[in-house]
């Protein structure tokens, strides 16, 4: 997918999301070539100073629950036109504070080969309780991964960027 796809994508949902959604932030949106995820950040609840992190835990999941609910007949129409305009699914979620929660995606089948010394680390992932399969095993890797390594990932991101800028700008292939 070229950064030219992405910005239209992009720069076509700013368009289509509500003004008040992006009141607080700018919505996040990322894409892959299977499914576009926007998140839309809401304002935190306001407590009194004293209020106990099981109380504050349940007024921000009030309020995600509240956004959700008062929101879902629009979400669900912006999907629909986004799928039909980029052919992708489209997830929401909503982050209030430093609570991100993501109400619909899609799980989407990876076909690997691995080798015996890696299938062995799935199934030691699967015999300890870890993970149910093979398939969360891997996902489970692949989030660890993701996790330690993310500043290594936004440079290659950032490489990527780079290059697909200078293919945009080459003589067309055709």
């Amino acid at each position: 997918m070229t950064n030219t796809a992405n910005s239209a994508i992009e720069a076509w949902l700013t368009g289509r999301i509500p003004t008040d959604w992006a009141a607080v932030a700018p919505p996040s949106i990322v894409i892959d070539r299977e499914e576009i995820t926007v998140t839309i950040t809401v304002e935190a609840p306001v407590l009194a100073d004293d209020a106990s992190d099981a109380d504050r835990a349940e007024s921000v999941a009030g309020r995600v629950s509240g956004f959700r609910e008062d929101t879902r007949d629009q979400r669900i129409g912006i999907a629909r036109d986004a799928e039909h305009r980029f052919e992708r699914k489209v997830a929401w979620a909503v982050t209030v504070g430093d609570h991100t929660e993501l109400f619909t995606h899609i799980a989407v089948p990876v076909m690997t080969r691995l080798r015996q010394p890696e299938r062995l680390v799935l199934d030691t992932l699967v015999a300890a309780n870890v993970a149910r399969s093979r398939a969360d095993a891997l996902a489970w890797c692949v989030r660890l991964v993701g996790e330690h390594s993310d500043d290594w990932l936004a440079e290659l991101r950032e490489a990527m960027t780079a290059v697909d800028d200078v293919r945009a700008k080459g003589p067309d292939a055709a």
